[in-house]
Formats: C-alpha cells, structure tokens, sequence
C-alpha cells in the first residue's frame, strides 16, 4: 500500500487515528528510517502494523525495510542430536 493511499483512507476520531477498522498508534524510535511510514497530522504512523511498539518488543520487526537481517555465519553445521545417535547406532 502506498503511503499517500494510506493517509487517504486513515481517520482521526476522538479515539486517535483509525484505518480500516483498526486504532493505529505512532511510531517509536526504532521505527525512523522505514519506508513504511505515513505522516497524517504531523504524525507519523506504520501502514503496515497498528502497534509499532508491539513489534520491536522481541527483536527487530519483520516488517522494518531499514533493518538487515543478521546471518549466523559460525560455518558449522547444526546437527540433531536424536538422529545422530541413531546413526550411531547403527554403525556399530
């Protein structure tokens, strides 16, 4: 969705801004930068989530274009310990 289409649909009620049904909540700190956001009343909102803060509570959100993801880069392989001791097994 764009964020012109976004501010288009969006209304503020008493209750704050509401789109499509739901009550959107401004962004947070960790929310600058994104391409996600709108502005609406000198406010900036997430057109993609309502409650931004909820998103970066465990980690960086899913959603976030500013944000790369980190990559494990140990090398090793990750192995299951149940099927290992199968293998074993059955060498013997």
């Amino acid at each position: 969705m764009s964020n012109g289409n976004f501010a288009e649909k969006a209304q503020v009620t008493d209750k704050g801004l509401e789109f499509n049904g739901f009550l959107m909540e401004p962004i947070v700190e960790n929310c600058k930068g994104c391409e996600r956001i709108a502005t609406v009343q000198d406010q900036e909102y997430c057109t993609s989530y309502p409650l931004p803060a909820g998103k970066w509570r465990h980690g960086a959100c899913n959603f976030a274009t500013h944000v790369k993801a980190s990559v494990d880069k140990s090398g090793g392989v990750k192995l299951n310990p149940i099927k290992a001791s199968k293998r074993a097994a059955r060498k013997k």
